[in-house]
């Protein structure tokens, strides 16, 4: 039986760590930012969690941040990951991230950069964008996500950091890719 990997997803901190990600992240083997990280302190704060897998999002383009890969392809047991920020309509992505997606065909693609958490599973790919993590910014609500991959299987929650703890949001999405 494939052992079950516990990712930790997380983007748009821009600089803020939330305390709620220390209780979400617990037992993750792994956490996956998908840009915008703001400071290396936040990298330093989930790395004392998990190990971090992190790309560079459009806030990171100058100082000590700026050498983290735009976009990452990480192995995930059974399933592969591609980590990018700005992504674009996951049915239409951006031209950088359409690239990255024909080179190293991920069954799941982490992304950022628009706020917005939410998943959408196109031409057997589940696109996902964990939320902002960082100071709300809009009307959108702050989140972070859970993904457990078994063998080629992935489950995904996403939650709502507005609380001391956080909260599932919508359904738990399960797909076999």
């Amino acid at each position: 039986m494939p052992r079950t990997v516990r990712v930790g997803l997380v983007a748009d901190t821009h600089g803020f760590v939330d305390p709620g990600l220390e209780r979400l992240f617990a037992g993750c083997d792994l956490l996956l930012h998908a840009g915008d990280v703001g400071k290396e302190a936040v990298l330093a704060s989930l790395g004392a969690l998990a190990p971090v897998r992190a790309v560079r999002g459009n806030v990171d383009e100058l100082g000590p941040l700026e050498d983290l890969p735009e976009v990452l392809r990480v192995d995930l047991g059974g399933l592969v990951a591609l980590l990018v920020h700005d992504l674009g309509p996951p049915d239409a992505p951006r031209l950088p991230a359409a690239r990255a997606i024909a080179l190293h065909r991920p069954e799941i693609v982490v992304h950022g950069h628009s706020h917005r958490p939410g998943h959408a599973l196109v031409e057997g790919v589940l696109f996902v964008n964990p939320g902002s993590a960082g100071p709300r910014r809009f009307s959108l609500p702050r989140a972070a996500g859970i993904l457990e991959v078994e063998g080629r299987s992935a489950r995904l929650d996403l939650f709502d950091l507005a609380g001391p703890v956080p909260v599932p949001f919508g359904e738990t999405l399960r797909a076999a890719l």
